[in-house]
């Protein structure tokens, strides 16, 4: 298990940046974290809900959840889901794949990172 021994919320820049002892440094964006949350909510139980709109989301809030875990809370009031180590490791060790494949079922989807813009798609 890697566990980070540095963890920073920039609030300027919207990103949780994580340190580790063997000297690996990540920048997460608040909406990479947001639309990859580890919540029911998000992850809907084996059915992922795909989640759109999120680019101006920042992160408010962040809480160790005992010794395993972060709970982060975002500007659009979601706080569900415990960010472990292990998935945060995950998220920061496979980001540029993970965010392509966002991007990617974004695309399939017809909706965008941009709420606005989502929202005129949708209506059509």
């Amino acid at each position: 298990m890697q566990i980070p021994n540095r963890i920073k919320l920039n609030k300027s820049s919207k990103t949780l940046e994580l340190g580790y002892s063997d000297g690996q440094q990540f920048s997460l964006p608040a909406e990479f974290l947001r639309v990859h949350s580890p919540s029911a909510e998000v992850q809907g139980h084996g059915n992922p809900v795909l989640q759109y709109g999120k680019i101006n989301v920042a992160i408010s809030n962040v809480q160790p959840a005992g010794n395993y875990a972060l709970k982060l809370t975002f500007d659009d009031g979601h706080d569900t889901g415990l960010y472990t180590w292990d998935y945060l490791y995950e998220l920061a060790t496979q980001q540029a794949a993970l965010w392509q494949s966002y991007l990617d079922k974004l695309s399939a989807a017809g909706v965008s990172r941009d709420p606005t813009e989502s929202v005129v798609r949708l209506m059509l």
